[in-house]
């Protein structure tokens, strides 16, 4: 299955305003408290130009101008004002969709949560019911800050699985049993503002490209560790999706050809099945189930633990020797995955997030070798490896991101009436 976008023939003077607006934004984004002749030298846009904009977006109350903290020199003629990007001017709502959780946040202009509600829910419970919990929590969020509608530029979704977002569909997502699910469709038929959906690691890899600590970085791939194995790729600036919307499924690349565990997608030896919370909790109890004198294991995997694979780390940590060589094994295999990203890809950085963040300390540097030592020649050792900036707000950072960047940042019509 392919999925396409409209694509634009041609341009109107609105196309051409809407992209200038969306170059100022991005700057001001990217460069806070710039004066009016550095935006125009940065984005090589006619002095005319900025003002006009400038003075669209100073009356809509986006940005505010004010004396920069870089001042001429005594007699150098009058201070710049520096424009910046008034965080709170607008808002919008991120929805993070899980395998069997779900976050729901409201952000500012910068992707900041100001409030985030959660849920969990079976992952045999119809989409339907989660879209239905979705929406209520999403009302809520918006009765609690009295927030009018024209104030919210949006919802971004990051969902699970396959997702095509041309047209807002979950299309498989294995881990939940979800198919066709029209998730921009449902939601839009609810609230009055626009919906804009995507694969929720996708959606992460933009939050970090976007908002991030490494925002000047032409080629990044961020690598998601939860229930399963994803990455998303952002090239210069942009999304890549791939043709049917695919790009990025690694936990679904083939390790072991021929004698390896079954996958919940319906092949055998998929990454996923070797490195994944499911993969690893099922491998410690494999090790708690060998009774083993010295193996410490079992006091920490308890069942009122409140996190299975934290118990499971806390115990690495401490000294379980079993544990660690099991997730030394773990990050061999995630390692090996890497170098054959960095040989197809080759990003200038890979962020790792979900559990390779809550382990860095017991996974990364096992990672970290096998990718350098693994990747050819030497791009190994040219790729910088990070954990993402936005912890465990990463999944709402990027579905914020989402209907920032598609309704604001790079749609600058939008805000233009």
């Amino acid at each position: 299955m392919m999925f396409f976008r409209d694509r634009l023939n041609g341009s109107s003077s609105s196309t051409i305003r809407s992209h200038n607006l969306s170059t100022i934004l991005l700057a001001l984004l990217w460069h806070e408290n710039i004066s009016r002749v550095q935006l125009a030298e940065l984005t090589k846009l006619s002095p005319t130009t900025i003002t006009n904009l400038v003075t669209h977006l100073l009356e809509d109350g986006i940005v505010e101008e004010g004396t920069s903290s870089a001042q001429p020199r005594r007699g150098a003629g009058r201070p710049r004002m520096a424009l910046r990007i008034i965080p709170e001017a607008r808002y919008t709502i991120g929805v993070h969709i899980g395998v069997g959780h779900v976050r729901v946040a409201l952000t500012d202009l910068l992707a900041q949560p100001l409030t985030i509600r959660s849920f969990t829910h079976p992952v045999q419970q119809s989409p339907m019911g989660v879209l239905t919990q979705i929406a209520d929590n999403v009302r809520k969020i918006i009765q609690q800050h009295n927030l009018e509608a024209e104030r919210i530029i949006g919802i971004g979704v990051g969902a699970s699985g396959l997702v095509d977002p041309y047209h807002g569909v979950n299309v498989f997502a294995p881990s939940l049993g979800w198919r066709d699910v029209a998730i921009r469709d449902d939601l839009q038929a609810i609230f009055e503002f626009p919906v804009v959906v995507d694969n929720n690691v996708r959606a992460m890899a933009l939050g970090e490209a976007l908002f991030g600590s490494n925002q000047d970085v032409n080629a990044l791939a961020f690598v998601y560790g939860g229930q399963g194995i994803g990455a998303g790729f952002v090239l210069d600036g942009q999304l890549y999706r791939g043709a049917a919307a695919g790009a990025g499924e690694i936990g679904h690349t083939t390790v072991i050809a021929d004698d390896g565990l079954q996958c919940h997608c319906g092949n055998r030896g998929c990454l996923e099945t070797l490195v994944s919370e499911a993969a690893i909790v099922r491998m410690a109890k494999e090790i708690v189930a060998r009774h083993d004198a010295d193996c410490i294991l079992p006091h920490y995997m308890t069942d009122d633990a409140p996190s299975q694979l934290e118990s499971i780390f806390n115990a690495a940590r401490d000294g379980d020797a079993a544990t660690r060589n099991m997730l030394h094994e773990c990050a061999r295999y995630m390692g090996i995955s890497l170098a054959n990203l960095v040989n197809v890809f080759n990003p200038e950085l890979i962020v790792m997030g979900g559990f390779f963040a809550d382990g860095e300390d017991l996974l990364m540097p096992v990672i970290e070798a096998t990718l350098r030592e693994r990747a050819f020649a030497n791009l190994g050792q040219q790729v910088h490896l990070a954990t993402a900036t936005f912890g465990a707000n990463a999944g709402v950072v990027g579905a914020a991101a989402l209907a920032l960047n598609a309704f604001f940042y790079r749609q600058g019509d939008m805000i233009a009436g």
